[in-house]
């Protein structure tokens, strides 16, 4: 069977912090998700978007989560993993 290409998928999310200072969320149900990326480059694009978009806020920050980095496809995955959990 081929192997199938490596995707690194990206997550840009954001909102208001409790402190600009920190990285702590005043309400995480607030969080703005503004997407996932199949690239750093596109992730990045969407961050500065949403980055200049709310500049006059210093208290909003947005992120960019690697998600490729959360799990390794090589590595022999916990019982817990395979179920979903």
């Amino acid at each position: 069977m081929p192997k199938s290409p490596t995707q690194r998928l990206h997550l840009v999310f954001g909102g208001e912090l409790i402190d600009p200072q920190k990285t702590v969320f005043r309400d995480v149900k607030d969080i703005h998700i503004v997407g996932i990326y199949p690239n750093y480059a596109e992730a990045f694009n969407a961050w500065k978007a949403e980055a200049q978009r709310t500049v006059d806020n210093a208290h909003m920050r947005y992120f960019i989560a690697h998600l490729h980095r959360l799990r390794d496809e090589e590595m022999e995955a916990a019982p817990t993993a395979e179920l979903g959990f």
